[in-house]
């Protein structure tokens, strides 16, 4: 089968390691794969984007991302209904299947040659942002909108947890009865088949509890939490030598919020420097770091193909 997968930013976050792991199976099951985005930065992405493994195509980087810093969410549904009414009538690249991520404006240009459209929802885009202003809500109202009515016009909708699937469903009223399929973020089981490197991240060896942080550096995922809970639980300094949290995530320069919400202004603050580590994206951890951190989980894979079976 010939797939399409539609994203609008191709950068390091979460959400651009799941579309890379979709890809990458799906292509491996003997799919033709090919990646469609709006921006893709060969300095900032997965090696799987750039190396060959993944043909990864870029359509209307050209557009404004912002107006004047503002109308993120209006500019990201011009450039993706660009991108799609593109691929739809003057690209060579005729699939049989789109898979669309994240902004489901495209859904109904998609549509228009009779193709299937699977839409992954992340979480709901209305709900990802402040309305404090009344001039804020009316440019908004428009936008949620469309949000939920091409949402609707999917075959098939995918959420990542069933709490997403919860909140989906109370934000959109309309689609409140649309079945949804859960397929939670993948992970690339090969690097855990690997022997295990003797990388400790710079961990000091009398470090008996490693604190874990895996988020993107923004506000709402209130990474000084970690560090302000270890403050105010006032441990003891000896114990407290033997505690190292290690702050990884995604981050983009071109991202304001990114370079206001790094934290390490906040451990300065406490005099914690020497015992926590930042790594400004996962990648920037030393290699095999990761196949250690999660030697103990459970992976469950599952093909979304079957969902059209």
């Amino acid at each position: 089968m010939k797939i399409a997968i539609l994203h609008p930013d191709l950068g390091i976050g979460g959400a651009e390691r799941l579309i890379v792991d979709v890809a990458l199976a799906l292509k491996s099951d003997g799919h033709e794969i090919s990646i469609f985005t709006n921006h893709h930065d060969p300095a900032h992405c997965f090696s799987e984007t750039k190396d060959g493994s993944l043909d990864t195509v870029v359509i209307g980087d050209w557009l404004p991302r912002t107006i004047c810093g503002r109308f993120i969410a209006l500019c990201a549904y011009i450039r993706m209904i660009y991108a799609a009414i593109f691929l739809v009538f003057f690209s060579d690249y005729k699939p049989n299947l789109y898979i669309c991520d994240q902004v489901s404006i495209c859904v109904p240009f998609l549509k228009m040659k009779g193709a299937k459209v699977i839409f992954y929802c992340h979480f709901p885009d209305q709900l990802l942002t402040e309305r404090k202003h009344w001039l804020k809500r009316i440019y908004r109202l428009p936008l949620d909108w469309l949000e939920e009515k091409t949402t609707g016009m999917a075959d098939i909708v995918l959420v990542n947890s069933n709490f997403t699937a919860q909140v989906f469903k109370d934000t959109f009223k309309s689609l409140k009865e649309m079945d949804l399929k859960v397929v939670y973020p993948t992970i690339n089981t090969s690097s855990l088949l690997r022997p295990l490197p003797d990388t400790n991240l710079g961990v000091k060896t009398q470090a008996t509890t490693i604190f874990l942080s895996l988020n993107r550096y923004e506000r709402k995922k209130n990474i000084i939490l970690a560090i302000d809970a270890l403050v105010k639980k006032n441990v003891d300094p000896k114990k407290f030598l033997k505690i190292y949290p290690i702050i990884a995530g995604g981050y983009d320069d071109r991202v304001r919020e990114n370079t206001e919400h790094t934290g390490t202004g906040h451990v300065q603050k406490f005099g914690l420097w020497e015992n926590c580590v930042f790594f400004k994206s996962p990648r920037a951890m030393p290699k095999g770091a990761f196949p250690k951190l999660y030697s103990g989980c459970t992976l469950h894979r599952m093909n979304i193909l079957e969902l059209f079976r």
